[in-house]
């Protein structure tokens, strides 16, 4: 399939529209995964112009730490340009809630993978500040922000946050600046779910929907996720909706959203 013709650099920046592009559950458990989601992507919207969003320790049973082969992989994407988010510690959720709203997301909204839904501020601060050092130790410089998995926080987390000293997080709805809380940009990410026919069937229709009345908002995100990469029709819809965004929209970096007016 050959990538549809991009407009021309002045159409896609005027009035600042941004395209924010990630491959989330980044770690030794999905390399060849994240291998092929980067290689879609990039086709349609160039090199390294996208995010990562790393996981210290998938499940606990991946760990980065003493993994000197894929410790030198994100340091080779970060100095490449990519980049690098925090994504929570391991990724599971260890403190899951049974009831109310905190309950209903957890059941809802994610396979077991709310980690920072549940988690006490003094444990959520542990854990990103754990997951930080580690991650900045091997890059050589700072991660760009922290992104709580299947985007869940919980009021632990948002105190947590504001203290360990992130320059951006997102959630479903929006980036913000977490010392401040300062929105950056609005507006749904565009994600597809590979757990069951019905997910995927509602996440290829939503993707469709975004193609058409997406692209008038000012800042567009779109995330990935290993698993995509197991279900040809998501494939497809994901590279789709890239050639749809990339002619309305410039891919660009979290970072640019700083210094936006």
């Amino acid at each position: 399939m050959n990538p549809a013709p991009l407009s021309s650099a002045t159409d896609r920046t005027s009035g600042k529209r941004r395209l924010l592009v990630s491959i989330h559950d980044v770690s030794p458990r999905s390399e060849a995964q994240v291998d092929r989601l980067a290689e879609l992507i990039e086709r349609r919207a160039g090199h390294a112009s996208f995010a990562m969003l790393v996981i210290p320790d998938h499940w606990r049973s991946a760990p980065i730490e003493g993994n000197a082969a894929f410790a030198a992989r994100l340091r080779g994407w970060a100095d490449a340009g990519i980049e690098m988010f925090l994504h929570g510690w391991c990724h599971r959720d260890e403190t899951p809630a049974t009831q109310g709203l905190a309950g209903f997301k957890g059941k809802h909204m994610t396979a077991g993978e709310g980690e920072f839904l549940n988690l006490p501020e003094a444990e959520a601060l542990a854990r990103m500040e754990r997951g930080k050092a580690l991650l900045e130790d091997i890059l050589g410089r700072p991660v760009a922000g922290f992104i709580a998995p299947a985007w869940l926080y919980g009021p632990g987390a948002h105190a947590a946050m504001a203290r360990a000293g992130f320059a951006l997080a997102e959630d479903h709805m929006k980036v913000w600046r977490p010392a401040t809380g300062e929105v950056l940009a609005r507006g749904p990410v565009v994600t597809w779910a590979s757990r069951s026919p019905g997910r995927i069937a509602s996440s290829r229709a939503f993707a469709a929907l975004a193609r058409a009345a997406l692209p008038i908002t000012r800042t567009l995100r779109l995330a990935v996720h290993p698993g995509d990469t197991t279900v040809p029709a998501l494939l497809d819809s994901i590279d789709s909706t890239l050639a749809r965004f990339v002619r309305s929209h410039a891919p660009s970096r979290y970072a640019d959203l700083r210094g936006s007016g």
